[in-house]
């Protein structure tokens, strides 16, 4: 009835339960609806553009696919978005930041380790916190309103906690003997992106958000409890690859003859977005490879995080000569 070839798929269930799934959404429940689809660049984006493409048939007037555009992005990626916009015949829409990467990283403070110790250190620093070796009971006493950073600070999360600033070994003692002396934030991509998106999608009346998003990634995505989030006060969230494993990635863009841009292709990277951010595990790696094929990405994204470079491998520093002794 909708045109969708379920009988051209790889052998591979998640990837026919992705197309039934999605072609559910596209098809049924949004086919009348405004939908917009985030294209980043990147390797699972690439797999949402191609599948979305190939699901909707009808209204594709209503189908919106946006790029956030955060100021600190790789010349490959944006020549990737023509190539994407030749070969499928759409459009592209380029929505600049409220506030660029290098001026919310000037405003709020410098990415460091990962979002969530970012947002951590970011509340004691506004609360002048000394990094103080106290318990939890003096130190809400001295800092009443932090309570939910000292009990970070102080692992007061539960045993093992992913909450825990234990859970980053010997981060606890690094940031005694070395306090930063820098303003630390997560905050560097709400105006870059998050804030971009809200605003288009209000603007244009966005019923559902597509995202490349999957399980298998860890992180925040980990908790998300299934592929589709529908909301009260805010347009639903559709992930048809959420789901998705790296063996089932590589049956997609085997079967499809899905093209990446040069960034994976040619540079050798892993991953994409904020070029050079400091959360990514592998930033030294990724560094030599900006280096190499965007040396002028590479002076900007060096100018923009040095201190957090510069804190992040003291810290490495720090670990291995506590794991030596």
């Amino acid at each position: 009835m909708y045109d969708v070839d379920f009988g051209n798929l790889p052998d591979n269930a998640n990837v026919y339960e992705s197309y039934v799934v999605c072609d559910d959404k596209l098809n049924r429940d949004y086919r009348d609806k405004n939908v917009m689809i985030s294209i980043s660049g990147g390797a699972d984006s690439d797999i949402i553009l191609d599948l979305t493409t190939k699901i909707r048939k009808q209204n594709k007037e209503k189908m919106h696919y946006v790029f956030f555009d955060t100021g600190i992005e790789y010349t490959a990626t944006k020549q990737h978005l023509k190539m994407l916009e030749e070969k499928y015949n759409i459009k592209i829409e380029v929505e600049k930041a409220k506030m660029p990467v290098p001026l919310g990283c000037k405003k709020y403070g410098l990415p460091f380790l990962s979002k969530q110790v970012s947002e951590y250190i970011e509340r004691l620093q506004a609360h002048n916190f000394k990094w103080e070796n106290e318990d939890f009971e003096t130190l809400y006493k001295k800092y009443p309103k932090c309570k939910v950073a000292l009990r970070w600070w102080c692992n007061k999360w539960g045993d093992k906690s992913k909450f825990n600033i234990s859970y980053n070994k010997y981060l606890k003692e690094f940031m005694i003997e070395n306090p930063p002396t820098f303003k630390i934030s997560n905050k560097c991509c709400n105006g870059a992106k998050k804030d971009v998106a809200k605003g288009y999608k209000k603007a244009h009346e966005i019923d559902l958000s597509i995202v490349g998003v999957r399980k298998a990634e860890g992180g925040a995505r980990s908790s998300i409890p299934s592929c589709f989030t529908e909301y009260d006060d805010a347009c639903d969230e559709y992930r048809p690859i959420f789901w998705y494993k790296g063996s089932d990635k590589a049956d997609y863009e085997t079967f499809f003859n899905i093209e990446h841009s040069a960034c994976y292709t040619e540079y050798g990277l892993k991953r994409t977005g904020c070029a050079g951010c400091p959360f990514g595990r592998d930033f030294e790696k990724e560094l030599q490879i900006i280096e190499k094929y965007e040396p002028r990405l590479y002076n900007a994204v060096n100018a923009i995080f040095k201190e957090s470079y510069e804190y992040t491998r003291k810290y490495k520093e720090f670990v291995k000569q506590k794991e030596s002794e």
